[in-house]
């Protein structure tokens, strides 16, 4: 204000502005918001049918945890492949909270929300809580993978709502872990580490794993008691596919880096008008595939057929 106005204000006097400001624009109060909240939720299951919403509070009738998981999304997860990506970040508004996210990868390879959830904290009864929910909207196989960072409240949710599942980890925050512990900057300990962590059969792990090993000491003794099965593909015991981090869930919570500071209400319909959007944007261009195959696909076979037309078959 003072470098664009030129008027000089308090911070107090700043916040006061905002929260009128917030008002005026009928996203509501933070205090108001969350007596729409059952209201609005009422009205997304009538016009949305098939979503499921849970909202929970405490014996004092205030709220505690909320989840949302739309029809469009319960019903498009049977095509994707089956590895969830989780992940949470902090809610900005008055009563702050922690945001929880589950996200998957579609056909296209574009980034598709499975469910949200809003909670107090970062521990383990609002994970578990939040993972169980999952669970009974989605379900449970074998061949399921979450995916997530090493936090301690994530791996013991994750053993209680999917004890079926595989919990693979996320290989840079384990990568950030590793050079922590060892205080290294050394570039080839990242790319040894990564090409390890990527490798497809065990006969390549072995040679990147041992070249890596010899450059940290210590370094194999760490990975190891991690679990190699949790952070390489060639171990995994279900398949991991291209998602080996959480990008796509952190991803999608960089979209919704402004919103995070309404108030709840205004912020749940605001994550739905963006997945709506690309939900209806996504089912245009479906429409006018000309095969079974996303556009992704058929434009990677394509390039990958110009390319084999050069080439001489040699017997």
């Amino acid at each position: 204000m003072k470098q664009r106005y030129g008027v000089e204000l308090s911070y107090s006097v700043a916040w006061r502005g905002r929260e009128c400001a917030y008002e005026n624009l009928r996203l509501g109060m933070p205090e108001q918001s969350y007596n729409l909240l059952p209201g609005y939720l009422h009205m997304l299951m009538q016009t949305n049918p098939g979503s499921v919403v849970n909202l929970e509070v405490t014996d004092g009738n205030k709220f505690q945890y909320l989840f949302i998981a739309f029809a469009a999304s319960i019903q498009g997860f049977s095509y994707c492949r089956p590895v969830i990506s989780i992940d949470a970040t902090h809610l900005k508004g008055k009563y702050r909270g922690v945001l929880f996210t589950a996200v998957c990868h579609d056909a296209n390879q574009q980034l598709f929300p499975l469910a949200i959830g809003v909670g107090d904290s970062e521990n383990d009864a609002a994970w578990t809580w939040f993972l169980k929910r999952v669970k009974d909207v989605f379900g449970e196989n074998p061949a399921l993978v979450i995916v997530s960072d090493r936090h301690r409240s994530i791996r013991s949710a994750v053993e209680e709502a999917f004890p079926r599942a595989f919990h693979g980890i996320c290989i840079y925050h384990l990568l950030n872990n590793l050079k922590t512990k060892f205080k290294s900057k050394n570039k080839e300990l990242e790319q040894h580490y990564i090409a390890a962590a990527k490798a497809y059969n065990l006969q390549e792990f072995h040679v990147l794993f041992y070249t890596l090993c010899s450059a940290v000491p210590g370094a194999k003794e760490y990975l190891e008691s991690v679990g190699l099965d949790r952070w390489t593909r060639s171990h995994a015991p279900c398949r991991r596919y291209n998602i080996m981090t959480t990008n796509i869930s952190e991803s999608f919570n960089t979209v919704l880096v402004k919103v995070r500071e309404l108030p709840i209400t205004a912020f749940v319909n605001e994550v739905r008008l963006l997945c709506q959007r690309w939900f209806q944007q996504r089912r245009t261009k479906a429409n006018g595939c000309s095969s079974r195959m996303s556009t992704d696909v058929e434009n990677k076979l394509e390039e990958r057929r110009d390319r084999a037309q050069t080439m001489d078959v040699r017997f």
